[in-house]
């Protein structure tokens, strides 16, 4: 879950986070989700002390929402818990973690979660789970680390191809023309290119031209994330294909086009499409609601489809004095019902398998978002590799006229010596 340039991680996840905290999940960065049996039979803490929940909220919408749940379950299970929301989530999470009294319940983002693992501030509860079995396979190889599963997806989002439907009905295009490869992309990008709007506006960071490099079968690492692949013939190709976009002056990227992400630039009519997360709905209806658009696939690469995926989870303290109840709570907030109460409270996308139809048949012009989970990658979870992925993207801003290889065998050396660690 990237709202803007700054937000990665999911719609209704860490609204503060920077650009620099990639989040994600999904192509695997750690094969297997078994825990270890002694994280697995080692009993729970519990005791009569309330619960805190710390959490990043996008907006007062969220805020509500999960302080109406978190207060239900209190009153069902006789446990009190409160709910607060974060002004700076991870400077308030390592106070936390450094006074030897945190959260017992908060938003772990993919970025920070080999951290919080490696230095023992985390439960790994995710094989305990009851639902376990029902998230979907991306998401929780997001929260895997070493082979342990350790906390539940609280909610997902995947890019999508959006399109300004007025502009395509005036450039002669119907829905037949819908682009589901390459080259049909590149082919309506210059149909919808005009002396007023571009064809296609990219936010200038690989969190969405990472997504063609999936599609060409590239990814930054390994399946296992043990080894960088960053300088991949995939990965080559993938960001050659955005580059020759950006020559043909058929796409350009929203710096460039004076706005701050692609949905600024798609919202103002300075772009016929942009590549985004579903986050973008609750941007145009608040922002630019005379907008009208429809939601389509990532077009497929040379390797297929493709795109990427952004979440959070909900971490549980190691030190928390009520862990079991903790448990119990998460349960109750990763609920299929209760997901599905969150999609329509702030917009997000539930992290079950159970939930998804029912969601696709409520949202059902936003459809290719869910239905992308299947082929989503995500972004690396290691510990530095956020520090890595945010020096990519200062070198993705200058793409244009970079060397694509060059580019990223930069990126390779610096991802290999954070794999080394």
């Amino acid at each position: 879950m990237q709202r803007r340039t700054t937000r990665f991680l999911t719609v209704g996840a860490l609204a503060a986070v920077t650009a620099l905290g990639l989040t994600a999940c999904g192509s695997g960065f750690s094969s297997s989700s078994g825990g270890s049996s002694s994280s697995i039979t080692k009993a729970l803490t519990s005791s009569d002390k309330p619960l805190s929940v710390l959490i990043g909220s996008s907006g007062p919408a969220e805020t509500k929402a999960v302080t109406s749940a978190v207060s239900s379950w209190s009153s069902s299970s006789g446990t009190k818990a409160t709910v607060t929301a974060a002004s700076d989530l991870n400077q308030q999470l390592s106070q936390g973690f450094a006074s030897g009294k945190p959260a017992d319940v908060f938003y772990v983002s993919t970025d920070q979660l080999a951290g919080y693992a490696k230095n023992g501030s985390l439960l790994a509860y995710g094989d305990r789970l009851k639902n376990k079995g029902d998230f979907f396979p991306t998401l929780v190889k997001s929260f895997t680390v070493d082979k342990t599963f350790y906390c539940a997806p609280k909610d997902f989002s995947t890019l999508g191809l959006i399109i300004n439907t007025d502009m395509w009905k005036k450039a002669g295009l119907t829905d037949s023309d819908v682009p589901t490869t390459w080259a049909q992309l590149k082919t309506v990008a210059a149909k919808l290119t005009t002396d007023g709007h571009v064809g296609l506006a990219l936010s200038p960071q690989y969190a969405r031209v990472g997504a063609f490099m999936a599609e060409a079968g590239g990814a930054l690492t390994n399946t296992a994330g043990t080894k960088a692949t960053v300088d991949s013939s995939a990965n080559v190709k993938g960001l050659t294909y955005v580059q020759d976009l950006l020559k043909s002056g058929d796409a350009k990227f929203s710096s460039d086009l004076g706005t701050g992400w692609g949905g600024e630039s798609f919202g103002k009519g300075q772009a016929a499409m942009t590549v985004e997360g579903n986050w973008i709905t609750g941007a145009l209806s608040s922002d630019y609601p005379g907008i009208k658009y429809k939601v389509a696939e990532m077009p497929a690469g040379p390797a297929g489809k493709g795109t990427l995926q952004f979440t959070n989870c909900w971490g549980i303290a190691k030190d928390s004095p009520n862990q079991k109840a903790a448990l119990a709570l998460v349960e109750k907030l990763t609920s299929t019902n209760q997901q599905l109460t969150f999609a329509k409270d702030f917009g997000v996308m539930p992290s079950v398998k159970s939930a998804a139809d029912t969601w696709k048949s409520d949202n059902p012009d936003l459809a290719a978002f869910l239905d992308s989970a299947s082929f989503a990658e995500g972004v690396p979870n290691q510990a530095g590799s956020a520090d890595v992925i945010a020096a990519l993207d200062s070198k993705v801003a200058g793409l244009k006229s970079a060397d694509p290889q060059a580019l990223l065998q930069t990126t390779q050396k610096q991802l290999a010596a954070v794999l080394d660690k």
